[in-house]
């Protein structure tokens, strides 16, 4: 299959070298190339030979008058042909074969980086870019892999033996193995509709591929803040598998209509020169040398124009591997020391914050946090208040170990999170966002996102504790119904509860809320927060809220202004001694209702 018009689009690389990093990519499936090797040989050998049974063909048949000597050199011949259909079907299929099997393998490789990376890798590289190397650049390796370094190699070797046989050979006939042309056609037209369909439907499952990447990329903080790296590369793995699975029937259709043309191809060329073998005996045609001649002088002007055309998608490849190479290379700059801290198998949910200062690698200039001190003590619930930009969200992201801090330290249970390994200090808390990631799946999948192994009965009980079941139940399929991409069937307050009840299944020591009620509205406000209320018992929780109303009851609550703690209290201490929570309080409680 020719590189889709996105693939031929791609920026060209004249450095071909950094193909050679793709023989990595092929060394488990050695026996396979060397097999594919073979058989072009052989099909380059029976090509080359095919001159030399022509010349044969009409010297021995023809000259001599003898027909069982032009019986038998068709014979040859045909056997001739029959190897090469042999050989080619077997090289195009393992060709093949080994290129989707090796651009599955690059688009794993590829997943599993990008799942492991740092989130600040996300700030500065654009989520398309990321799709464009995971789909279209490893599809133009695919047709290069599988079609194009086979084709160049195959034809350097006809192009290389053609010339050596146009000065050994002195054989001439007229070029009538061009009118094989329309007995080529006709299986094309026939059998290259299936190989189209089939065609349509590898594309759509690459297409499968890249919309659940897209998602999983999108959603990069939920995977990693629920640990689920791993169940997501075993989905992307089977997506990517069943991609691989149609590509082969495309593979197997196009490897039978390739045979069938070469097939018939050379059985049209012996017919023909039989035919015209019988005309030399008649005295109106030349003899095998001019026939021969000319078959070779084709082969290299053939091969020549193949060869040149290859070039082209070779320099494309080489620009594609250049990028997916570029990827593959990047070093997540969070991820666990050589030897890793353990945190204590008892989760009590100590967190301290120690000295704190940090700044975005987007914002090298700016101190998003500087110089915090806050202990939390086990059950305790913390809010974290103050105007938009002042460092309360940038908090959870460095307690959940998405960045490193510039200064200080964050302990949990007391040990520096900096020297444990984040997915271990992950697996101790559970985040409840402004807006939940919910995965195109069913009920079961989303709320189990958090806890692959839970039971059906686990989760229910998540989903009743989060007051979830009671419109779950109600879906055409109850917790079986497709919930739609990112939840467009379910409300705001419904996707909220479903968010909760997967925090619930986690059963984590730190729970982190970060705006979980500001989207809604007073009575779906009510039924969350009641939920949320059920889910913050014997935990540690950290409230990020701008409506204080949701935080007054909170054990202590934390001011932050300009990435400083101005402030530590509780809500009726802060409204006397703090001005900025003085303010806060009256501009939103002459509105809320006070509780």
């Amino acid at each position: 299959m020719p590189p889709s018009s996105k693939a031929i689009d791609r920026p060209k690389s004249k450095n071909l070298h950094v193909l050679v990093r793709l023989f990595s990519f092929l060394k488990p499936y050695r026996t396979r190339v060397i097999l594919a090797f073979i058989a072009l040989t052989i099909t380059v050998l029976a090509t080359l030979g095919l001159g030399q049974g022509l010349k044969q063909l009409i010297d021995a048949g023809f000259s001599t008058q003898n027909p069982a000597a032009l019986d038998q050199a068709l014979l040859i011949l045909l056997g001739v042909a029959v190897v090469m259909a042999a050989g080619t079907f077997v090289r195009f299929y393992m060709v093949s074969w080994i290129g989707e099997r090796a651009v599955a393998d690059i688009r794993t490789a590829v997943f599993d980086r990008i799942l492991s990376l740092h989130t600040s890798f996300f700030e500065i590289t654009k989520t398309g870019e990321i799709l464009s190397r995971l789909t279209t650049d490893t599809t133009l390796l695919q047709s290069v892999i599988g079609s194009s370094a086979s084709m160049a190699l195959r034809n350097t070797m006809n192009l290389i033996g053609g010339i050596i046989m146009l000065f050994i050979t002195n054989v001439k006939l007229t070029g009538l193995v061009l009118l094989v042309v329309p007995l080529v056609v006709v299986p094309i037209i026939v059998y290259g509709r299936r190989v189209r369909k089939l065609s349509k439907e590898s594309q759509d499952k690459i297409a499968d591929v890249g919309a659940f990447a897209e998602e999983t990329i999108n959603a990069v903080t939920t995977v990693q803040a629920f640990t689920h790296e791993r169940q997501d590369e075993q989905r992307f793995l089977g997506e990517v598998t069943g991609a691989f699975n149609a590509a082969v029937r495309r593979i197997q259709a196009r490897s039978v209509l390739t045979a069938t043309v070469i097939l018939l191809v050379f059985a049209a060329i012996g017919g023909v020169l039989w035919v015209g073998g019988r005309d030399v005996m008649a005295g109106t045609i030349t003899g095998g040398e001019l026939a021969a001649f000319l078959f070779y002088a084709t082969m290299v002007a053939f091969n020549v124009g193949v060869i040149s055309e290859v070039m082209g998608e070779l320099q494309r490849a080489a620009g594609a591997t250049e990028r997916l190479i570029e990827l593959l290379d990047t070093e997540s700059e969070i991820k666990a020391p050589d030897n890793p801290l353990v945190l204590p198998a008892d989760h009590k949910g100590k967190v301290r914050f120690e000295g704190v200062s940090f700044r975005y690698p987007s914002r090298p200039d700016q101190l998003a946090l500087e110089e915090i001190d806050l202990d939390i003590k086990p059950g305790e619930t913390v809010a974290l208040v103050g105007p938009s930009g002042a460092g309360k969200s940038t908090m959870i992201q460095l307690l959940l170990r998405f960045y490193d801090v510039e200064k200080g330290t964050i302990s949990i249970d007391g040990v520096d999170i900096s020297k444990a390994d984040p997915v271990e200090v992950r697996k101790r808390m559970a985040l409840v966002p402004q807006d939940p990631m919910i995965f195109s799946a069913n009920a079961w999948e989303n709320i189990r996102y958090s806890r692959p192994d839970a039971t059906d009965e686990d989760v229910r009980a998540a989903a009743d504790a989060a007051q979830a079941s009671e419109f779950l139940d109600r879906l055409p399929d109850g917790f079986d119904t497709f919930l739609g991409e990112k939840g467009t069937r379910l409300s705001g307050g419904q996707r909220q509860r479903l968010s909760i009840a997967r925090a619930l299944l986690r059963d984590p020591s730190i729970l982190l809320l970060d705006e979980a009620t500001s989207a809604l509205d007073s009575e779906n406000e009510r039924i969350v927060q009641a939920a949320l209320d059920r889910l913050m018992v014997g935990r540690t929780t950290l409230i990020i809220a701008h409506r204080l109303a949701t935080v007054v009851n909170a054990d202590r609550i934390c001011v932050i202004a300009d990435g400083k703690i101005e402030a530590i209290g509780t809500h009726a201490s802060l409204i006397k001694e703090n001005a900025l929570y003085g303010r806060l309080a009256k501009l939103q409680f002459s509105t809320d209702v006070t509780q």
